[in-house]
């Protein structure tokens, strides 16, 4: 996703000059192409993340369209009164994008960590979350951003991520994908995570359970539609996250359970459950000790349909 995103920049700053690729000494190698065609629109701030959303949020407010990466815990914690007070407040047309989300960054633990990001940023108005689940969605996430007049947070994790869209694929605002037909039970997942969600679901089918999955990589604003549909037709949902339980996805869907009035249904949030991540190692052996493997997936599926 990471790649994916880079390209797009490029794609669209060959287009557009008002397009700027800003990064706080995070992955300057990567960006080598774009400095060398475009060097009047790359800017490297150094290791000031807070420095940089602010002059983002004074180059958006001359007419430029910048876009501000580094890692995604640094950029949504370590700037947010910047974030809050220069882009929001301000409703400045900045696109905020954070690397390494979720737990990508295992082995460096929590202070790289992302998992706190979304509650973060969605209590924050005029913000819009973007988590794409592929590259290609990542490209088109990205160049969607380009097009709104509005602050984005766009939440990447790493690289070579599997695929699971077409060369159709067009990336649509508070809309979420149903990558998954089923009547038994409803996955809702954003980002990498969604690649898991879907083996469950091929293993589920396998002993007779339909489960729907979706894939939701506009986070805010949500697509309420397509939740109160699933939670109708299927009784059961399950959110999963690579982010903490409290203020994520899973607390968004909920909001919209409360609100569309869905009744009695069985909803079950899968996130990092209200602590800092637990370990050090890989990232598939972090997702295993936070309760987020494939098994445990499947376990709780299981648990619920049987009920």
């Amino acid at each position: 996703m990471r790649n994916a995103y880079i390209k797009a920049v490029y794609d669209m700053a060959r287009e557009n000059s008002n397009i700027l690729a800003l990064v706080a000494d995070n992955g300057a190698i990567i960006f080598d192409d774009f400095r060398r065609d475009f060097p009047e629109q790359f800017i490297n701030f150094g290791i000031s993340e807070a420095n940089m959303v602010s002059a983002a949020a004074g180059l958006a407010n001359c007419g430029k369209i910048p876009f501000a990466y580094t890692i995604a815990g640094f950029i949504t914690m370590r700037a947010f009164e910047q974030v809050r007070n220069d882009v929001c407040l301000q409703r400045q047309n900045v696109k905020l994008v954070g690397v390494g989300a979720g737990m990508r960054y295992s082995s460096l633990g929590p202070t790289h960590h992302a998992t706190e990001d979304i509650a973060i940023m969605r209590v924050l108005p005029s913000m819009n979350i973007f988590a794409p689940a592929s590259p290609r969605e990542a490209y088109a996430a990205t160049c969607y951003a380009a097009q709104i007049n509005e602050p984005v947070y766009i939440r990447l994790e790493a690289t070579q991520e599997p695929e699971i869209y077409g060369e159709d694929y067009e990336f649509q605002l508070g809309k979420g994908v149903v990558l998954n037909e089923g009547g038994d039970i409803t996955f809702i997942a954003a980002g990498s995570i969604i690649h898991d969600v879907l083996g469950v679901a091929g293993k589920l089918k396998e002993k007779g359970i339909q489960a729907r999955v979706i894939n939701m990589p506009s986070i805010k604003p949500i697509d309420k539609d397509i939740i109160e549909k699933a939670a109708r037709e299927t009784g059961k949902i399950v959110s999963i996250e690579e982010h903490s339980i409290i203020g994520g996805l899973g607390s968004a869907i909920a909001e919209v359970l409360l609100e569309r009035r869905c009744g009695d249904i069985i909803f079950k949030g899968m996130g990092v459950q209200d602590c800092f991540c637990k370990g050090y190692g890989s990232h598939a052996y972090l997702k295993a000790r936070n309760g987020l493997a494939p098994e445990q997936i499947m376990e709780n599926a299981l648990r619920i349909c049987r009920n």
